[in-house]
């Protein structure tokens, strides 16, 4: 039995994973020793501490130069790095928030922020498959975390109902995944993404249909992890139902890693097959989640609910980036909102690299414009008007400049970012990202997605319309102060910010993160 060759350098990728499992572990290991009445505010802290130091790690991978590990199961590039960056800046600023909920409710306990980071280090793992079963197994090991911490406040319908939605959505979407990958390998023989593109080109000729029909399934099953429509079904009550630190870091951390995924294993599928299959799948995609996305938040009085759709629809503005990567030339057969003739729309290696890089720009803008909203959702509501279904309406924003100046500030902010207003963040990414749709010829769904984000600036703005021109209404609760909440805050203020005014160090880093392992 010949046993594979390893190096130190198969492992260095593995370094951030590494330290969030440690952290867990002592995580885990410290709760042992605490009873009940113990105090536990440093679980929040060194949890935060542990995903810094992670980020910190894979800021250093980004300079290193790509190449496959682990015998080709794994790949070391810049864009997977840049992923674990997004997943610990996420996984950081959740924990942070997460300290005053669960105290609030007396639910702090060291499982939880373990939780938070086996998860995290499922999304970094996830970044750096480069092969179908390890895929699959990765999604697994952030979903069944996830699962858990849906349902981690046991007292109550709603938490429960939320872990099981998406339980069985989860199962469900992986099912697909796995039935796919599996059609892909009866048609090349590997699961390695690296060997498959020849294999693709011969089965092409023999094996077409079984092509065709693993990379839909691929595709759907990865268009249930990102609840792209129509597969966005229970995505809105999971996120309702989950505790809003959860909720924040489902929309922050699963979806960046599962659209990374997504990228680097279509990437590989879309040179081997017909391209117009991609580009069909994930303009399709992009059109329904943009436009299905807005339509559906702005009749919500539900602040989490809303924020639910209005994360539907940033997987649309994501998607549009995804299509610019398989565009077909312009009079081929696929038109639907294709490339036009007016912009020529071929696309280059530089074009490709372009898209790569509005989305893992918009994935770290969004990443902590949304956790900082949901930072500010988690300071509103209290648990026992939370069954009542009353903890998160729009009127408990009422009046809220007055009550708390620098909360009302950061959720103006957050809300100018999620709508793409300048000078946020927001702004910029939607910016790189409909450029890149242009410069690859896709006029016609670039109009759609900046249409659909002015319908969404309806309802982020009023959200601020309610914070200060809406009177407090009459025997509203006190609101408690949380300091690791206020400090994420912070951050996430600054970064929507400074980041739209001077994203020089940022754009820099995303140059170099915006390419994929040469295949």
């Amino acid at each position: 039995m010949n046993l594979p060759t390893l190096t130190s350098a198969d492992f260095l990728p593995l370094i951030p994973a590494f330290i969030l499992v440690l952290g867990a572990c002592i995580l885990l290991l410290s709760e042992v020793f605490l009873s009940a009445s113990s105090t536990r505010g440093y679980q929040a802290v060194l949890a935060s501490i542990t995903a810094v130091i992670a980020g910190g790690v894979s800021l250093q991978l980004l300079f290193e130069p790509a190449r496959e590990v682990f015998l080709g199961f794994g790949a070391l590039d810049p864009f997977s790095s840049f992923l674990t960056f997004i997943v610990c800046v996420s996984l950081a600023l959740a924990t942070l928030t997460s300290a005053g909920f669960l105290r609030r409710r007396g639910a702090e306990r060291g499982e939880f922020y373990a939780l938070m980071l086996f998860a995290g280090a499922g999304m970094s793992l996830l970044g750096l498959s480069n092969e179908l079963i390890t895929v699959f197994v990765n999604i697994e090991v952030l979903s069944i975390s996830t699962y858990a911490l849906t349902s981690f406040l046991r007292r109550g319908t709603r938490p429960s109902e939320a872990g099981f939605k998406y339980f069985i959505l989860g199962a469900f979407s992986s099912a697909v995944l796995l039935y796919g990958a599996a059609l892909l390998y009866g048609a090349t023989g590997t699961t390695l993404l690296s060997n498959m593109a020849q294999p693709l080109r011969n089965a092409m000729e023999t094996h077409a249909a079984l092509v065709y029909a693993g990379a839909v399934l691929v595709a759907a099953g990865f268009a249930f992890k990102v609840a792209a429509v129509p597969f966005h079904m229970w995505t809105p009550d999971v996120y309702e139902g989950a505790p809003t630190p959860v909720t924040a870091l489902m929309s922050a951390g699963v979806k960046a890693a599962a659209f990374v995924a997504l990228v680097r294993v279509f990437v590989t599928v879309g040179s081997g097959i017909d391209s117009k299959l991609p580009f069909a799948l994930f303009s399709t995609l992009a059109l329904l989640t943009m436009v299905g996305g807005n339509l559906l938040a702005i009749p919500q009085r539900n602040i989490k609910r809303m924020l639910a759709y209005s994360s539907i629809a940033h997987a649309g503005y994501l998607l549009l980036g995804v299509a610019a990567l398989f565009v077909v030339q312009p009079g081929q057969q696929f038109q639907l909102l294709g490339p036009t003739s007016l912009t020529g729309a071929s696309v280059e290696a530089a074009a490709r690299v372009d898209a790569l890089r509005s989305i893992l720009f918009y994935l770290l803008a969004y990443a902590v414009t949304a956790i900082g909203a949901f930072a500010i959702v988690s300071l509103l509501e209290r648990r026992e008007d939370e069954e009542r279904g009353t903890a998160w309406d729009l009127e408990r924003l009422s009046g809220l400049a007055q009550r708390r100046p620098g909360w009302a500030f950061a959720m103006a902010a957050f809300m100018l970012s999620l709508a793409g207003i300048p000078p946020t963040v927001g702004f910029l990414g939607k910016l790189l990202l409909f450029r890149a749709a242009v410069d690859s010829g896709l006029v016609g769904l670039t109009i759609i997605a900046v249409l659909s984000s002015a319908a969404g600036a309806y309802y982020y703005l009023r959200v601020v319309v309610y914070m200060y021109m809406r009177p407090v209404p009459e025997g509203a609760h006190p609101l408690e102060r949380a300091w690791m909440t206020e400090l994420a805050l912070v951050i996430s203020t600054a970064a929507v910010v400074l980041l739209g005014i001077l994203p020089g160090p940022l754009t820099e880093w995303i140059a170099q993160a915006g390419s994929l392992l040469n295949r």
